[in-house]
């Protein structure tokens, strides 16, 4: 327990175990709907705020929130209303995104420290502020996927017959969305944009191994995901490591052993 008499391990276990609750209750809809890349993407989008916001000095972690939902707004927009394929709208904009942040950091000269957090998440970097707003968005999208988590399960298991049900499915998943872009915008203090994909989709991979139903599935990916938050955070802490690589490496070492317990 030493490392929680210093104050910013406390803040690091906090926000990372709100984001590991996030991750996990929204990956399972994402990797049910075969749409994990969207996590990648937008935390590539969210790569642009925090560019932003750096160079011009605003908060990078409000600008990633606000440029986050844009960009999920904009690849819903698309494959709706252009019936582009899934996978080609999160292509495109997942390499135009990273392209622009790398033009705006280089141009305002912000290759840094605090860029390189941001990248790959630091446990030290995560302030009173950053918990604040963590505890505030998080608790609004967990609302959100708890309202409406019949629905969205319906959509994710037959979106053409939810329709035809009567469910609102064009705006749930606008909804969907946007609450995986306010997730992944706050975790990429503590993972890591280039990392928090992983963290939304290996916990609810590793579960799926157990073949049980939604909510077991959904309970179970919430258990990994903590532990994987927890243990990488630990390691992180005693071994001098980025706190981001370390989580997902727990979290992978956890899908290992949930493959290989369920191999028959």
């Amino acid at each position: 327990m030493e490392m929680f008499e210093y104050s910013f391990m406390q803040r690091a276990f906090v926000a990372g175990i709100i984001i590991a609750i996030l991750a996990s209750i929204s990956g399972t809809f994402v990797v049910l709907r075969r749409y994990s890349m969207i996590s990648e993407t937008l935390a590539h989008s969210a790569l642009v705020g925090v560019a932003v916001g750096l160079v011009a000095g605003f908060n990078p972690l409000w600008m990633a929130v606000a440029v986050a939902i844009l960009s999920a707004w904009l690849i819903e927009y698309l494959r709706s209303e252009f019936a582009l394929y899934s996978d080609a709208v999160l292509a495109i904009l997942l390499s135009g995104s990273l392209a622009i942040a790398v033009i705006i950091v280089s141009l305002g000269g912000a290759f840094n420290n605090s860029l390189f957090s941001y990248l790959f998440g630091s446990i030290l970097s995560v302030s009173y502020e950053d918990v604040v707003t963590i505890a505030i968005f998080g608790s609004i999208a967990l609302a959100a996927l708890l309202l409406f988590y019949k629905e969205l399960y319906f959509i994710a298991y037959d979106e053409e017959v939810a329709k035809t049900s009567g469910i609102r499915v064009k705006l749930l998943n606008f909804l969907l969305v946007s609450v995986v872009a306010i997730i992944i915008a706050l975790s990429i203090r503590v993972v890591g944009s280039l990392l928090i994909g992983a963290l939304m989709v290996i916990p609810t991979v590793s579960a799926l191994q157990y073949r049980v139903g939604f909510l077991k599935t959904t309970l179970i990916s919430l258990g990994f995901a903590i532990l994987g938050v927890s243990a990488g955070m630990t390691l992180s802490f005693y071994f001098s490591l980025p706190s981001g690589a370390t989580i997902v490496l727990c979290v992978l070492f956890i899908f290992i052993v949930s493959l290989v317990a369920n191999r028959k």
